[in-house]
């Protein structure tokens, strides 16, 4: 089953520094952390926030190569999540053909903001999610899980 996500924000994990996107279910009752690079980032905050870069970013081309086609980016669907890396896909609209086009979630995030589109997550990955290594010690992990579950989206930021 398909749960929708909304991004709750952007993050900087503070044991490894590396950005984390918090998705989170529309009953506020699942939170799931997207580990992802720091230009990946980059590109989802600057969208976020509104920014427009001088030029297109790779992101902004791709979302400007779909209008062109005629194509849609219906829904984003973060599928599958497998020794800890999570694959996702693109559901495109392509003349009333539905296309799937393997993605880095975070890529396929970096363009839904750009387009819009909503994000899915297929629900066995939300029950696997809960089991990622993030911390050898369990205490480690529950701690992290109530402390993503508890945060409020003014405490959220990333800075570019």
């Amino acid at each position: 089953m398909l749960i929708e996500m909304t991004i709750k924000g952007l993050m900087v994990d503070p044991s490894t520094s590396m950005p984390i996107v918090l998705l989170r279910d529309l009953e506020n009752q699942r939170v799931l952390p997207i580990w992802v690079g720091p230009v990946e980032a980059n590109a989802i905050a600057l969208q976020i926030e509104n920014v427009a870069p001088p030029r297109p970013m790779t992101h902004d081309l791709l979302r400007n190569i779909l209008q062109e086609l005629g194509a849609r980016l219906r829904r984003i669907i973060i599928a599958d999540l497998r020794e800890n890396t999570f694959y996702a896909y693109l559901e495109l609209d392509v003349n009333g053909e539905v296309l799937l086009v393997d993605a880095r979630p975070s890529d396929a995030i970096a363009l839904s903001v750009r387009t819009k589109a909503p994000v899915f997550v297929d629900s066995r990955v939300l029950d696997q999610a809960k089991s990622v290594d993030v911390s050898s010690d369990q205490a480690d992990q529950e701690r992290l899980q109530r402390w993503l579950e508890s945060l409020d989206p003014d405490d959220l930021g990333y800075k570019m």
